[in-house]
Formats: C-alpha cells, sequence, structure tokens
C-alpha cells in the first residue's frame, strides 16, 4: 500500500503566543514547544507504526529544524518550499494591528505588501504536493513545517485553492494526516495535538 503524508507544525514560539506573523523571522522554540515537540515524536511513531519512510522535507527555518530534531527525525532535505507565507511588510505584526489600518485585512483575503499572494503560496505547495506524491509508493512522508503554510498545502492536497486552507485549523506541534481513499484524496486525521510520550494507539 502507498504511505500516507504527515503534516508536523513547529512547536510553539514566542510569536505563536503572541499572533504575530512569523515569515522570515527566525525565532527559536520556548521551553514549552520544545516539550511539545518532543511529544509530537511520540505521537507520530504511534501513528506509523512500523511502516516503512521515503522521506522528512523541512522548512529551513530554525523553529521547524529543531522541532523534527525533537521529534526523532532524521531531516533527508530542507527547502524553501515548505517556508512560512511572506507576510513582507506585515511580518511581526498581529492581525488586530494590521486591521488598525486595513479594516477586516486576513492573509486569505487582502494582499500582504512587500509579501506573498496567497496563489503564490499556492504554487509552492503544489511543488511540495508533486514531489511528495513522487515518494509516496515508498512508504511514508513527513513534512516539518508552519501553519499557514502548512493550512494551503491541505486545501492543495484536496485540489482545493489557496484560501481554503482558512477552513483548516494547525495548532503549534500538531500532526495532520493526508491520503487517499481508491484515488481520492483525503483527510485522515487533522490537527491532531501531541500527547505525552506513551504516544497514539495505531489506526
Amino acid at each position: 500500500m502507498p504511505g500516507h503524508l504527515y503534516v508536523l507544525r513547529h512547536g510553539e514560539t514566542e510569536w505563536s503566543l503572541s499572533g504575530q506573523h512569523t515569515g522570515r523571522t527566525d525565532i527559536p522554540l520556548t521551553a514549552n514547544g520544545e516539550k511539545r515537540a518532543t511529544d509530537a515524536g511520540a505521537m507520530l511513531a504511534g501513528l506509523r507504526g512500523d511502516k516503512p519512510l521515503a522521506l522528512v522535507l523541512s522548512s529551513p527555518r530554525t523553529r521547524a529544524v529543531r522541532t523534527a530534531s525533537l521529534a526523532g527525525l532524521t531531516i533527508s532535505e530542507t527547502t524553501e518550499d515548505l517556508a512560512e507565507w511572506d507576510y513582507g511588510e506585515y511580518e511581526g505584526l498581529t492581525t488586530p494591528q494590521i486591521r488598525e489600518n486595513v479594516p477586516g485585512w486576513t492573509v486569505w483575503t487582502h494582499p500582504c505588501p512587500g509579501g506573498e499572494t496567497a496563489e503564490q503560496v499556492g504554487t509552492r505547495a503544489a511543488k511540495v504536493v508533486s514531489r511528495v506524491r513522487a515518494a509516496l509508493p515508498d512508504g511514508d512522508v513527513i513534512l516539518v513545517g508552519h501553519g499557514h503554510f502548512s493550512r494551503v498545502l491541505v486545501a492543495t492536497w484536496l485540489g482545493r485553492p489557496p484560501a481554503a486552507g482558512v477552513h483548516f485549523a494547525l495548532d503549534a506541534a500538531a500532526i495532520s494526516e493526508l491520503g487517499d481513499e481508491r484515488g481520492v484524496p483525503q483527510i485522515r486525521r487533522l490537527n491532531v495535538p501531541p500527547l505525552p510520550e506513551r504516544g497514539f494507539p495505531h489506526a
């Protein structure tokens, strides 16, 4: 049977706690973020069992690479294709701060001056999905990345437009599992929080 795709969002950072948009800025995990990343590794091991692992890709940002390491993963490659949405001039700002000047702003419906559009993020996600599908016949694939980009990736997996990512919540250190049912793309699990080291029962 072909493998499944597991998407792991990086652990908690100070900016994920405050709601600041964190794209290019390279900030570390909090102490709790490190603990939850370790727990996510136990969860992943429980979900996957002894199935072969074909590929582990990570964003190059420190918060993603550190999460992968704490989760016990050996990264095959880091790639900018998995980087977070480039928020341009809105980097480091919260949505309420942006809305002081742009009422009703969301990353899904409005531009990020100097940053990426939803369509550009979707193009990157499509490249990642294509690479994942090429690897799945050899086993599972794990992607370690970021919140907004991973939500676009889930939408892309389902054949939906990038802005449909608004419908999928992805918390820090949470795991999602994507697959297919008789050729139809499927969400098998979404936004599963990590449990302590006891892991998770096999599916």
